[in-house]
This record gives structure tokens, C-alpha cells and sequence, in this order.
């Protein structure tokens, strides 16, 4: 087992992008990936590396840590950040319509699509680090990618 300074060097930056897919929040990413290593570190004695790599470990981690943040955070606006939200919001929708689209799409795509195309679209993820987070080869996030790509370009033409 490598040193954990080492592997906060060689990982950090993949579960921060895999925090920043799930969440699409900067702060609360860097907060929960500080966090995951945190829990790695109390809990290195428990990581069996014949199960799994090192990168799915983190972050299956930062999953759970997502997830608590979650249960004790739960989303709530005031009225008036409600209302502000709808106003942008608002003054966004024709800048947005195809992103809209896009983004309904890319929900209703069947899984390993949809995970796989969201890592590398909003969590700007290599297909290796794709590929050890989904337990596949970099080979099949690829093909896997290509794939769910060319599924959402065909219902988008479709719908024109």
C-alpha cells in the first residue's frame, strides 16, 4: 500500500471531479473530497486492494460522504431565493432550451450511459478514470461513451 500523501497526490483530483459531476458545486466538491480522505485514513485498515483499486475505493468513499452530506443538508430556499432562482432562471430559458433538451435526454439515457456520459461531460473525467470508477477497462468507457453519445445525437435529431 502506497503512502497516503501519495495517494491524496495521485487521486484527489479524480474524486474532486468525480464530487464535481454529482454536485456541480466547486466548494461543497473540494469539501467532501478533503472529507473522503479524511474517512480513507481512518479507515485504510479496512481497504482490501484484491477487491478493488485504490480510485474505487475513494470513491465509493466520497459516494457515501455525498450521500450524508445530503441526508443533513437537505435542500430548502427561502421564498425570496425561490423567487430569484425562478427569475434567472427565466431570463436563462431560451439561452438554455437546448441544454434543457440536452439534459432530458441525457437523464432518460439507460445505465452505463448516463454514468458514464455524465463523468466525462460535467466531471470532465478521463476515460482511464472513468473506466476505474465504473469497474470497466478504459477501452470500454470509450466505447461505452461513443456509444450513449451517438444514442442521445440520434433522439436529438429525431425531435427536430
Amino acid at each position: 500500500m502506497q503512502p497516503m500523501d501519495e495517494i491524496y497526490q495521485r487521486y484527489a483530483m479524480t474524486v474532486y471531479k468525480f464530487l464535481l459531476s454529482k454536485t456541480g458545486n466547486e466548494d461543497l466538491s473540494e469539501e467532501l473530497t478533503q472529507e473522503t480522505f479524511y474517512q480513507a485514513v481512518r479507515s485504510i485498515g479496512r481497504y482490501d486492494e484484491s477487491k478493488c483499486s485504490v480510485s474505487t475505493w475513494l470513491c465509493a468513499i466520497a459516494k457515501n460522504q455525498l450521500l450524508v452530506y445530503y441526508r443533513k443538508h437537505p435542500k430548502t430556499e427561502t421564498l425570496e431565493e425561490s423567487l430569484k432562482t425562478a427569475m434567472s432562471a427565466e431570463d436563462r430559458v431560451i439561452e438554455a432550451e437546448n441544454r434543457v433538451e440536452l439534459l432530458k435526454k441525457l437523464h432518460s439515457c439507460p445505465e452505463p450511459y448516463r454514468e458514464v456520459l455524465y463523468l466525462r461531460i460535467y466531471g470532465d473525467l478521463s476515460f482511464r478514470e472513468i473506466g476505474e470508477i465504473m469497474g470497466f477497462s478504459e477501452n470500454r468507457a470509450r466505447v461505452t461513451f461513443y456509444r450513449g453519445k451517438e444514442r442521445l445525437r440520434k433522439e436529438l435529431t429525431e425531435n427536430e
